[in-house]
């Protein structure tokens, strides 16, 4: 059976490389085995920030299978593959031939597909009876609601204009008044405002009477309904804007995709899509780590304010420069919106100086990190384990998955509290790391059996000159910007005395020496 092979190779490969980070290898690869063997849809819920190492257990029994199968993979993921886990597979004699770009003939086994090549194979029928791993679940919906959208730029009204010359007038005069409706409103910090149905109905109903339309019209005029929502991208400066028009659900519009079509379905357990439009697993299981022992530590508030009060920006700014106040380590702020992000990023900058940066890679070692949740899970395995995380969550998620530095706690500013801080009451905790242990916790941890938490060594005597905490000049350079500074002056003064002290030189050689006798000149 399928099942035995994949788990017999796959313990084969673990012994070879002789280090087991993820504990339920052998338990996915069974899964994806059965799965693709079976044909039936499978779906598999992992803790947010597992090691991606576990991508092992779905390629080998995907490099035994030997019927066609369509795997969806975004270009960074492709990269992964191609680069890391082929080569993997290739120490113990697996070979994974795979096919790319947006045709494969149908004898090709393997067929890696983004997902605007996915959406154009199942328009035009090439996907056949091909089986679909999803490895990427959490990106699954928002990968097909991107490919499915329709951008409409400048250019595109041109080319509508010159395409049907007898409307050019009335084309003209839809644009200039949508134009002036949205060049009038304030667009915030986001420079993006929604489009109405009806503001876009007296241009659906012209185009809807014509002709032939250029691309991609026809897709704009084909994408009508209440499963469709549509907003501007403003440009204030050229007075300028994108349309842009993408569905709200995008399975509901690609029906058939996953009707009676076996699939692998891999992500975060509260990122994965709903079943429904063909969606429906017969088998569900969660992969994550066992819960803590030991309850996080956590900050809540008093006088809560609400996420949609006039204060709460300023509330908001108040708590977080609290927390960060005399924190020694990496302090990470996960918030997804971004106005409200950028305008955190900009007060806590004005007070803590460049130790703050914005989705920065390369903070200091007392830095504080503003950052959405989307961009945290992308860049937390090239971060040091963060101190403290102050978070404001629509979704627990942002609060539970911190990957490595979920170890360290976790939780929620303005938003419902995490899965792993279900016993604190408050509904809006901020965590932090705590700094010592009292009487009531030591004889907490020994009723529960837990081994004494560890003392917290004193901190080492300031030195007598201010650390220097400005950024680098480039990440692999050590070299702060003070530093670079201070350079360039001492530089800048020695250059002015070397110039001194020629021109003494020369006065003395030519003038002084002459006149008191010393020396006679050759050219006098």
């Amino acid at each position: 059976m399928l099942e035995a092979q994949a788990h017999q190779q796959l313990k084969a490969l673990l012994r070879l490389e002789g280090e087991t980070r993820w504990p339920h290898h052998l338990t996915l690869s069974r899964l994806v085995a059965r799965s693709l063997r079976r044909g039936d849809q499978t779906l598999v819920r992992l803790a947010a920030g597992s090691d991606p190492s576990w991508l092992l257990g779905l390629l080998v029994p995907l490099a035994l299978h030997e019927g066609p199968v369509a795997l969806l993979v975004s270009p960074a993921l492709r990269q992964r593959l191609l680069q890391v886990e082929w080569p993997r597979l290739e120490t113990v004699g697996l070979r994974l031939p795979c096919w790319e770009g947006p045709r494969a003939p149908a004898s090709a086994r393997l067929w890696l597909l983004q997902p605007d090549e996915l959406v154009q194979a199942w328009r035009d029928g090439a996907l056949g009876e091909r089986q679909l791993l999803v490895p990427e679940g959490e990106r699954f919906e928002a990968g097909l609601r991107q490919a499915l959208g329709v951008v409409i730029e400048t250019a595109h009204w041109e080319l509508l204009r010159r395409s049907l010359p007898g409307t050019a007038a009335s084309l003209l005069e839809l644009h200039e008044r949508l134009s002036r409706r949205l060049l009038a409103r304030p667009c915030g910090p986001l420079q993006q405002l929604p489009i109405a149905a009806d503001e876009e109905a007296p241009l659906r109903q012209l185009l809807s009477l014509l002709g032939p339309l250029p691309d991609p019209w026809p897709l704009w005029l084909a994408s009508s309904g209440d499963g469709w929502t549509s907003w501007a991208c403003i440009n204030p400066t050229l007075l300028q804007w994108q349309w842009h028009r993408q569905p709200l659900e995008p399975l509901a519009q690609l029906p058939g995709l996953l009707h009676r079509r076996g699939l692998v379905l891999v992500g975060p357990a509260a990122e994965l899509p709903a079943p429904g439009h063909g969606l429906a697993p017969q088998v569900e299981l969660s992969l994550s780590d066992p819960p803590l022992l030991d309850p996080l530590p956590l900050f809540a508030p008093q006088g809560q304010a609400l996420p949609n009060a006039p204060h709460y920006p300023a509330h908001l700014l108040d708590q977080c420069r609290r927390l960060v106040l005399g924190q020694a380590g990496l302090t990470v702020v996960l918030l997804d919106d971004e106005g409200l992000r950028l305008s955190l990023t900009s007060g806590l900058a004005a007070e803590f100086g460049s130790r703050v940066g914005h989705q920065l890679t390369a903070p200091d070692s007392n830095g504080v990190i503003c950052c959405s949740w989307g961009w945290w899970l992308e860049h937390q395995q090239r971060l040091p384990l963060p101190c403290q995380s102050p978070c404001r969550a629509r979704r627990s998620p942002a609060a539970t998955g911190l990957g490595p530095a979920g170890a360290r706690g976790a939780g929620t500013l303005g938003g419902p509290a995490p899965a792993a801080a279900r016993l604190i009451r408050p509904p809006y905790p901020v965590c932090r790391r705590p700094q010592h242990s009292s009487m009531g916790e030591a004889k907490r941890r020994a009723e529960q059996g837990l081994p004494p938490r560890p003392k917290t060594s004193k901190p080492a005597a300031a030195p007598s000159r201010p650390k220097d905490t400005s950024p680098r000049i480039a990440p692999w350079l050590p070299l702060t910007r003070n530093q670079g500074e201070r350079f360039v002056q001492i530089t800048t003064r020695g250059a002015w005395i070397g110039i001194g002290a020629l021109v003494i030189f020369w006065v003395t050689v030519r003038f002084i020496g002459p006149a008191a006798g010393w020396w006679t000149l050759a050219d006098g």
